[in-house]
């Protein structure tokens, strides 16, 4: 298998976070793998995140990695289509946005799949994007149907 380097990667503006949510779409997690900390002010995101920046044109590099996706200045956070006592539930990570509202501080949106939506309202973007370890083959790579 061939060696990754591990992702580790800040955003403390909406370039950076675009970078991020670069590498995190198509992530997969349960439901369970989502924590809130308010005491912390952070959200944590624990994720198996398809390797993009190792998928070449061939497609024959299909890896996954156990990542962390980490926002810290959390003020609160609204959840929108996610039954929350269904902690099994598998959601798929499509994006992460940023909506300035007062500058500074604006509201970060993680979209995913089936119109599921996360939003936190922050005092301003402070995001980290971590590898845990080893990556592993995947037999799918993610495709979106962009026809509707």
């Amino acid at each position: 298998m061939k060696q990754v380097k591990p992702m580790k990667l800040m955003a403390l503006d909406q370039e950076d976070l675009q970078v991020i949510s670069s590498m995190v779409q198509d992530s997969v997690l349960k439901l369970a793998d989502i924590k809130y900390l308010p005491a912390e002010r952070r959200l944590v995101l624990t994720m198996n995140r398809y390797v993009w920046e190792n998928d070449t044109q061939n497609r024959e590099a299909r890896m996954r990695a156990r990542s962390v996706l980490s926002i810290s200045r959390v003020d609160s956070v609204k959840v929108q289509k996610i039954n929350q006592a269904n902690k099994e539930m598998v959601l798929s990570l499509l994006c992460v946005l940023f909506e300035e509202t007062s500058a500074p501080a604006g509201q970060l949106t993680l979209e995913f799949s089936g119109g599921a939506v996360i939003a936190a309202n922050i005092e301003c973007i402070e995001a980290q994007l971590v590898d845990l370890g080893a990556v592993w083959e995947t037999e799918n790579r993610p495709e979106h149907d962009l026809e509707d």
